[in-house]
């Protein structure tokens, strides 16, 4: 059974380890070493986390199986301008832990939160290669749109939008 606890500063090297794992499995067909480098640097250094969770006001989770730290996930508000829009901003899971529910207990544990909140919907990018849209889909997200961004250093996401609606 997962266990699933908020995560804080303290939680940022544990993050980081899991990143590593999942991304190189999640991301070897999709990005090259050289992209997947840069976006890990980008996005999990130190400074950038704790920015996150902080300045941006992400809530990052974590689960554990036993006392082993198997997936993590960040969510909240997308903005002041639509308050009852949450983002996940990011979901990870093990790649041994895939396929045993974690993904679910995690989703599940962010709906517990998001909707006493007032939450009307759930929205999410994936990588338009990603198999994981076919969980997100699984899940009740929708695409709702293709997105280009630009991350800098000649990199692109190339992703799907999806949104779930909460009721």
């Amino acid at each position: 059974m997962v266990n699933i606890r908020t995560a804080g500063p303290t939680d940022i090297a544990t993050i980081q380890q899991l990143a590593d794992v999942t991304w190189a499995e999640a991301y070897k067909e999709i990005l090259s070493p050289a992209q997947m480098r840069y976006m890990l640097d980008k996005f999990y250094s130190s400074p950038s986390l704790l920015s996150q969770m902080t300045e941006q006001q992400h809530r990052f989770i974590l689960a554990y199986e036993e006392t082993e730290a198997v997936a993590f996930a960040s969510y909240g508000p997308k903005s002041a301008m639509e308050p009852t829009v949450f983002r996940l901003h990011k979901i990870y899971i093990h790649p041994n832990q895939q396929g045993k529910g974690t993904g679910k207990a995690l989703l599940q544990y962010i709906y517990n939160d998001i909707l006493p909140q007032g939450a009307t919907a759930l929205e999410l990018n994936v990588n338009r290669h990603n198999p994981a849209q076919h969980f997100y889909a699984k899940m009740g997200f929708v695409i709702t749109q293709e997105e280009d961004i630009d991350i800098g250093n000649g990199y692109w996401m190339n992703d799907y939008v999806m949104l779930k609606t909460m009721h």
